[in-house]
């Protein structure tokens, strides 16, 4: 089987990426290893446990798809604040959607949802799916990508995305190198319905062990406040609590929060997951191109990972479009590298902030707690340092791509 390009991973960012190249002329190929089936969607089925901050402009991208009304159609919840906290100090900063003329500071989305939504456009395009298509093989045949699958079929195609994720096969097979390290810390996410609503604010603690996030879910029953956790830690402290039963880990997580939203009363399933760092070296080579967590991935702390990711795809469709309305090879290096030379700074800034605030709040020296409490105080009183701060949030600032520009 020949295509154009072949875009491994129909998860959130290569969809983004096939749907941004429809009407290229391009033959496209999305292959995944699930089934790439579609299943109906319930407005009281529970909350996945995986959910995704998504920015303004990841919001753009996805209407100009056409996906927005589809997550719209399911459940989104917005949110207009944001609230940070040290537990160890008195420092906290307030956001404010208001303070930039927003309406919103972006949505939480279900993973699920997005993904839905994305995989609705595609079946309704002219885009070829290939499900159950797990990767085994992959070398260079001539000028193109020869792809063999775990059931013996063979894919050509001189241009290869790789979309497929942190542990990415393609860009473990085409030896492409990485530079990553632990956090030593794992995070629990899971949802929770608490006693008080979330007031469509993202609250986020940080603790002596690691920081804690709120996130606000959207409930189709309004007496019902749901919420969905990030709780960082190190291990062994992430493991003993797995271990509690679902009552007593209410009531530990109720203490960490500092009862923000009053009690928790109920929480869904828990998912542990490790916490790693990882950016490919290189985004490029000759006929290959890794997107999203193939290229990065970053600390869930602000939720930015996905925006990075869906940013990733429009740039590129925005290069190889160009590419070929000037009568380029889109699988041509020189090409690649455009969308490398654009997206590469502003995901090392963006994992750089992370790490770097991340690192701060763990700092125990106490002169360094009373500077960051201090900091925090002084920024939350500064109307335009944090004005700039929610733009940046917003994902509206820095070399946008033509999908995310008003």
């Amino acid at each position: 089987m020949h295509a154009d390009i072949i875009i491994v991973g129909a998860g959130m960012v290569g969809s983004t990426l096939a749907l941004a190249l429809q009407s290229s002329g391009l033959e496209v190929l999305v292959i995944d290893g699930s089934p790439l089936s579609l299943e109906p969607f319930a407005a009281d089925a529970p909350f996945e446990a995986r959910v995704s901050a998504l920015s303004m402009a990841s919001q753009r991208v996805l209407e100009r798809l056409n996906v927005w009304p589809g997550i719209e159609a399911r459940r989104s919840s917005a949110y207009r604040d944001m609230h940070v906290w040290d537990g160890a100090g008195t420092g906290n900063i307030h956001f404010s959607a208001a303070s930039v003329h927003a309406e919103t500071l972006g949505h939480i989305v279900e993973n699920r949802v997005v993904q839905d939504a994305l995989l609705e456009q595609l079946h309704e395009s002219n885009i070829g799916l290939l499900g159950n298509a797990k990767l085994e093989q992959l070398r260079r045949s001539g000028n193109a990508w020869l792809l063999t699958l775990e059931d013996d079929r063979e894919l050509r195609a001189p241009l290869l995305i790789a979309a497929d994720g942190a542990n990415s096969a393609v860009r473990r097979l085409a030896g492409c190198a990485t530079r990553e390290w632990d956090y030593l810390h794992h995070a629990i996410v899971t949802s929770v319905r608490t006693e008080k609503p979330h007031q469509s604010t993202a609250w986020q603690r940080f603790t002596d062990d690691g920081p804690l996030a709120f996130l606000p879910l959207a409930s189709a029953q309004p007496d019902q406040h749901w919420s969905s956790i990030v709780w960082s830690a190190v291990p062994a402290e992430i493991e003993r609590l797995m271990a509690l039963d679902d009552q007593q880990f209410c009531v530990e997580l109720g203490n960490a929060f500092e009862q923000r939203l009053g009690k928790v009363l109920h929480n869904d399933r828990r998912v542990a997951i490790p916490l790693r760092q990882r950016h490919a070296k290189r985004y490029v080579e000759q006929g290959l191109a890794l997107i999203g967590d193939a290229a990065h991935s970053i600390h869930p702390l602000a939720g930015q990972g996905v925006n990075l990711g869906f940013l990733d795809a429009a740039v590129l469709a925005d290069v190889l479009l160009h590419a070929l309305a000037r009568g380029e090879s889109p699988a041509d290096e020189r090409v690649l590298g455009r969308y490398e030379r654009r997206r590469m700074p502003h995901n090392l800034a963006m994992m750089a902030a992370m790490e770097g605030f991340e690192r701060l709040f763990q700092a125990d020296p106490l002169p360094v707690r009373w500077l960051r409490n201090a900091g925090l105080n002084w920024i939350d009183d500064l109307p335009e340092a944090k004005a700039l701060f929610v733009r940046q949030a917003l994902g509206l600032s820095g070399d946008l791509p033509s999908l995310a520009k008003p």
